[in-house]
């Protein structure tokens, strides 16, 4: 595949591993034709720290880990040092943000849904979404030039179901599926946490929305509201 037929994908959550997660299957097998794969985690996610051990070694787990992940994806991860829970919903996020999206230059972004259960996804979401429109406008003058992401996508999340309906369905092959879970195990929380069967859930729902897509395995997208039209010359 050349440089120019090469895709770029950002994907980019709240914590590491929530893109990993909800995007993880379609990133896979992105990865598997040949496109290029970035993970953006706003925070770590370290206060979901298992009982017992110290909050500042398991954020250094976490990176590794969303690190680990992209590079069985061939892939790159970039982790914030925001501390979990305290995001801000403010320009300098957006900024930020922005930055990675020229330094990046990805064709797709995934992020959250705009409903959530969860601030760092809620922030997460608004900051994401206007980081996009600042990334692109050469009127805001940063160290890279301009880059506008054509597309946005919102992944299916548990956290961030409120309102949230499947539009785009997007499947992928067994051996994406294998690869997706076999990399998303390398996060501890996944296979290892207490309070929700985060792998466990994750599986079946590809196989659910693989199902109603008519294949074997598939994850689902929104997109922002102002592109939720079809133009057609007749029915």
């Amino acid at each position: 595949m050349s440089e120019q037929q090469r895709l770029t994908i950002l994907a980019i959550g709240g914590h590491v591993g929530d893109a990993e997660l909800t995007a993880g299957g379609v990133l896979a097998s992105h990865a598997l034709k040949g496109d290029r794969i970035v993970t953006l985690a706003m925070t770590a996610g370290e206060r979901g720290v298992p009982a017992g051990r110290d909050m500042a070694e398991y954020r250094v787990q976490k990176v590794n880990e969303a690190k680990a992940f992209a590079e069985m994806l061939g892939g790159e991860s970039i982790v914030f040092d925001i501390p979990d829970g305290e995001l801000q919903d403010n320009d300098e996020m957006r900024f930020r943000v922005a930055d990675v999206i020229r330094e990046v230059r990805p064709n797709i972004i995934i992020t959250h849904f705009k409903n959530s259960m969860h601030k760092d996804h809620k922030t997460t979401h608004r900051i994401v979404n206007d980081a996009r429109f600042y990334a692109g406008l050469a009127s805001f003058e940063r160290e890279k030039p301009a880059f506008f992401a054509s597309k946005l996508y919102y992944a299916e999340n548990w956290e961030d179901a409120v309102d949230y309906k499947p539009y785009v369905y997007v499947d992928f092959s067994q051996e994406a599926y294998d690869l997706w879970v076999k990399a998303v195990s390398q996060h501890w929380f996944v296979t290892g946490s207490a309070s929700f069967p985060y792998l466990e859930y994750y599986k079946h729902l590809a196989r659910v929305r693989g199902i109603e897509a008519r294949g074997t395995y598939a994850e689902t997208f929104m997109i922002p509201e102002e592109s939720l039209s079809l133009v057609r010359s007749e029915l």
